[in-house]
């Protein structure tokens, strides 16, 4: 026990460090817990043994709350109304991907069928894990590229689950096709029947009769009661523990618990992933992983190259060329349910050890390069093509005697209509996506970017410009954009929103044409109209 617990401690204190360390370069804390795992095993020198069941198995449980959390996000409401770009694109992806990886691994590379089904189904997933966070960080989410990325990693998430299902079902001898196909559906049909009726009714209670107590801790406690409780039952029925969680969570999605629940778990379901990676990153033998890294980049960028082909032609047929080279840059990855796919088939003996673990370094290795990836996603497609989402490389644009709207929330939003009234041009620039998609919305001309980079300034052609609107409200924000314009355009006609004095002597030494105080003006607008007010 004391050895466990040393165990424990080194590991946490490793992964802190580490994700420390990842976090100042915006790379994903799940390649910390990867590297932690490694380190740990050549530490302890304890890669391979038996004595890792307790760990994979909670390893395995970290599947089962990102799982349980997706179906929270899976409501039937949800899945109705996005039901055609989820399961027609989702569907076209997966299965072209996977059908152009089987004809490789199992014509060209010679792979038995059982193994080169296994790798292909699971070489189509991509990051959802990676990938969302990033989404959701960077307001991509709300992009047209972005609602199109999470759509296709919505139905990889549900494609998750008959995978898994598969996997089980192959390692169980004797049984025909035919028979595996009978007692699947047979057995779904049972568990499914049973979780949405009398299921239900328990959820709700339980969940109900715990928040009335208000007790956090009670009603953290039914959730994971909740949670194991439907794990354990899909388990015994010969599905995964991840079918229950999943379930479980679509349930609760339909529930007016959903946003506590996933508020509540979201920590714990981050710790116990933590734990599956941590697991994964045991099994990674380092000086085979350097002596073979030629052989798993090229089994990588083959994969990548094939996905982000199948995803660009998808997209493409229906959305412009930006978004679908950032949406194939986005999914051309290979995501972390590849690990739980590929460790269930080694286990299960469906793949030979040597080939899983080569395999699972294949997947480290995606992990590692996804992050630098989607942080520099317009980066990369800028090579390809130049639109008005990529953020400090915009196309220039022909314009002059134009004035430039830094900021659409509410008050660059009444600037732009009372302009527009007045048939001025004008442009928007602003480094809020959801501003600039609504600006886009009303028909204006509108950018996403930052006015304090030198290439936006020449894009917008700055020094054409009638005069500089900035709306923005951080007096850090005016500082900069106005520094970097003036360095730009020292004519530059600057017109600045301030809020308080203190505002104003802190921009004093700045060459800004006009100051407009919005409690002052306002001010002199309710004075104003008071005056007007009849007797």
């Amino acid at each position: 026990m004391d050895s466990i617990l040393i165990i424990i401690s080194i590991s946490l204190a490793i992964a802190s460090i580490i994700n420390i360390v990842l976090t100042k370069f915006s790379i994903s804390h799940i390649v910390g817990y990867i590297i932690t795992g490694t380190i740990i095993s050549n530490i302890f020198d304890f890669n391979g043994k038996s004595d890792l069941s307790a760990l994979e198995l909670i390893g395995e449980f970290g599947i089962v709350f990102l799982m349980f959390t997706i179906g929270l996000e899976m409501s039937f409401n949800k899945l109705k109304r996005l039901r055609k770009i989820i399961f027609i694109n989702g569907f076209v992806q997966v299965v072209g991907s996977a059908v152009i990886i089987f004809l490789i691994a199992f014509y060209a590379v010679q792979l038995d069928l059982t193994s080169a089904i296994i790798i292909a189904l699971a070489f189509s997933l991509s990051s959802t894990a990676i990938v969302v966070t990033y989404l959701k960080k960077s307001k991509d989410i709300v992009t047209p590229y972005g609602e199109k990325s999470v759509a296709i990693l919505i139905f990889q998430d549900l494609a998750v689950i008959p995978i898994l299902l598969l996997i089980g079902f192959l390692a169980k001898e004797g049984l025909s096709v035919g028979d595996v196909l009978l007692k699947t559906s047979l057995y779904a049909l049972l568990v499914i029947v049973f979780m949405f009726t009398l299921g239900k009714k328990i959820i709700e209670w339980l969940l109900h009769f715990s928040s009335r107590a208000r007790m956090e801790e009670m009603f953290l406690g039914s959730v994971l009661t909740i949670v194991l409780c439907a794990s354990l039952l899909a388990h015994e029925m010969g599905f995964t523990y991840s079918l229950g969680a999943f379930i479980a969570g679509m349930i609760i999605a339909e529930s007016q618990f959903h946003v506590k629940v996933e508020s509540d778990i979201a920590s714990y379901k981050d710790l116990l992933l933590g734990a599956f990676f941590f697991s994964i990153g045991t099994k990674i033998d380092v000086l085979y992983f350097l002596s073979h890294l030629h052989i798993v980049a090229a089994v990588l960028v083959s994969t990548m190259l094939i996905k982000a082909l199948v995803v660009y032609f998808l997209i493409r047929k229906e959305s412009n060329k930006s978004d679908a080279i950032k949406s194939a840059l986005a999914l051309c990855q290979v995501g972390e349910f590849s690990f739980a796919i590929f460790a269930l088939a080694t286990s299960q003996q469906l793949l030979s050890q040597e080939l899983g673990g080569f395999l699972i370094l294949v997947t480290v290795l995606s992990m590692i390069i996804t992050p630098f990836m989607v942080n520099n996603i317009y980066k990369i497609a800028a090579l390809f093509v130049t639109e008005f989402f990529e953020a400090d490389k915009i196309t220039p644009v022909k314009i002059d005697h134009h004035i430039v709207i830094c900021g659409f929330a509410t008050l660059g939003r009444i600037v732009a209509e009372e302009l527009a009234g007045k048939n001025k041009k004008f442009l928007i620039i602003s480094d809020n996506l959801q501003h600039v998609q609504l600006a886009r919305k009303r028909g204006y001309n509108a950018y996403f970017g930052h006015l304090d980079k030198q290439p936006v300034l020449e894009s917008l052609k700055i020094e054409l410009s009638s005069s500089i609107i900035l709306t923005v409200n951080s007096i850090r924000n005016i500082q900069i954009i106005c520094e970097s314009v003036l360095e730009y355009h020292p004519q530059a006609n600057l017109i600045v929103k301030i809020n308080t004095l203190d505002e104003k002597s802190a921009l004093s030494d700045l060459a800004i044409n006009a100051f407009v105080h919005a409690q002052h003006e306002t001010a002199l607008l309710l004075v104003k109209q008071s005056e007007a007010t009849p007797e």
